[in-house]
């Protein structure tokens, strides 16, 4: 597991999942956190896939030169291999995907770790328990497996694109959240949503920003241009 620390006294955290080629989105959300001060980000992973700007998002990224995870689309992206359980329009994307790419971003995306700590907290893509497997957490049960192999107070995840906490005390709770309080004595399990394909019935783009001087973790919407990224998505023959 890789470990990034900074030096800064002040830290609030911008926490991104599930960017999937949407220039778009990722832009209003860097827009929207930059004018809530957050000094520090973090990538949970599958910053390509379904939509049709990977190589403007991969290099906004990049060139930030923040924490990143890799997501089950940017390890079948930056590879060969078959797209195994992919549905079809996944593939189709997936496919296209690989001849966007330089041969330097294919292997950036691969060599991103499965798990890395940032600072106080842990950031993954799918699951703790068996991180390379793409696990989805939805639930208790599958919540609890990965606070099982959890080391830090925070570890946030992705995936889903569905925004839910879980929370371990004596037993684990989950649902869904705006803000809350990080106390002592619990574990929390978060998913941010998605920025670049929300699926919890909300078209905005979903990140969190966790304030680590204040202990908050509070979840934020943004929205953004869907017509133009669904334009793009029908130009580059991605479209159902």
């Amino acid at each position: 597991m890789e470990r990034c620390c900074y030096s800064n006294s002040e830290m609030k955290f911008a926490i991104m999942a599930d960017v999937h080629a949407n220039l778009e989105a990722i832009q209003a959300v860097l827009g929207d956190a930059k004018e809530q001060r957050c000094t520090h980000y973090a990538f949970l992973g599958d910053f390509v896939g379904y939509c049709a700007d990977p190589k403007a998002c991969i290099d906004i990224v990049r060139a930030m030169n923040a924490p990143c995870v890799k997501g089950n689309h940017d390890e079948y992206c930056a590879t060969d291999m078959p797209f195994d359980g992919f549905n079809p329009g996944a593939a189709k994307a997936a496919q296209w995907t690989r001849n966007q790419l330089t041969e330097d971003d294919r292997q950036w995306l691969h060599n991103l770790p499965h798990v890395r700590t940032v600072e106080d907290f842990t950031i993954v893509h799918a699951t703790l328990e068996r991180p390379e497997r793409w696990g989805y957490v939805f639930e208790k049960l599958a919540a609890g497996a990965s606070l099982t192999h959890q080391n830090t107070r925070v570890c946030f995840f992705g995936h889903t694109h569905v925004p839910i906490a879980f929370i371990r005390d004596t037993v684990i709770r989950g649902g869904t959240y705006t803000k809350f309080r990080v106390e002592v004595g619990k574990q929390y399990f978060v998913n941010p949503g998605a920025v670049g394909q929300p699926r919890d019935n909300s078209p905005k783009a979903a990140y969190v920003i966790y304030d680590m001087d204040e202990g908050t973790v509070e979840l934020r919407r943004s929205a953004y241009d869907i017509s133009t990224t669904q334009s793009k998505i029908r130009e580059a023959g991605l479209g159902s």
